[in-house]
């Protein structure tokens, strides 16, 4: 599978990508449903689609059918043109609120999202990391993994972002070590390691620091695999197509 470097999705908008991988979702992968915003019936089953959603016709432990939402509530908005289009066609009882901050979940890149799939990232704690941009999204996904973070965690590290902090700064005030990583290695490699670490001087992070950053430029393309780059990408963010959501009350 190629890797995915932008912050942001880069395939088309309501298509099931990561629900319709049996990989990642198993036998539930037979039934993702995808939803094409140029398409009628397919737009009017999204609207319907995002009424269940925001009334609580899905469980908030189904972290599958929750990016089905989430892909519903992307293709509405993609489909009508903005945020509060999308409201009106969904219905009484769905905000613009409620639509804009799951469609910025569809619109994290996919590896995060696969994580969202797995039960890894809470669908509540995907609601925040979405509201950050850039490789902050990374940063503060694996972060939630990692230091195994509560959604207050997440939202409070968003919070301080936005007030003007940095991510690593803001994870690091709730306890983060950012970076910090446990791995079990074949035991030649742990072997290995050790030996060229102490002979150096060095600890054994920075020979894997090291190791991973030969690995992933031994292409020229620091990690990102052909096709990759935000000039290629076939699809821009629905943040980026539709402006600022700010602006559309």
């Amino acid at each position: 599978m190629d890797e995915e470097p932008r912050a942001d999705r880069r395939s088309p908008v309501g298509e099931p990508v990561v629900r319709a991988d049996p990989e990642v979702t198993g036998e539930r992968a037979a039934e993702a449903v995808g939803f094409d915003p140029d398409d009628p019936e397919s737009l009017a089953a999204a609207a319907d689609t995002v009424r269940r959603f925001a009334t609580g016709d899905v469980a908030d432990d189904d972290h599958v059918l929750m990016l089905r939402g989430a892909a519903a509530c992307a293709a509405l908005v993609r489909g009508v043109g903005s945020y509060k289009a999308a409201a009106e066609r969904a219905g009484d009882g769905v905000s613009v609120s409620f639509i804009r901050k799951w469609a910025r979940v569809h619109d994290l890149p996919q590896a995060v999202r696969r994580h969202v799939a797995r039960g890894r990232i809470a669908p509540s704690a995907a609601k925040h990391v979405a509201r950050v941009a850039g490789d902050d999204r990374y940063l503060l996904a694996w972060a939630t993994i990692d230091a195994d973070l509560t959604v207050r965690d997440v939202r409070a590290v968003v919070s301080a972002i936005h007030d003007g902090s940095d991510a690593e700064t803001a994870l690091r005030d709730v306890g983060v070590d950012v970076g910090r990583l446990t791995l079990r290695l074949p035991t030649a490699a742990y072997v290995d390691l050790r030996r060229h670490a102490s002979m150096h001087n060095v600890d054994p992070g920075v020979v894997v620091g090291e190791a991973l950053a030969a690995y992933f430029s031994a292409d020229g393309s620091d990690g990102r695999s052909a096709g990759d780059s935000p000039a290629t990408d076939p699809d821009d963010s629905l943040e980026d197509s539709l402006g600022d959501p700010r602006d559309d009350s």
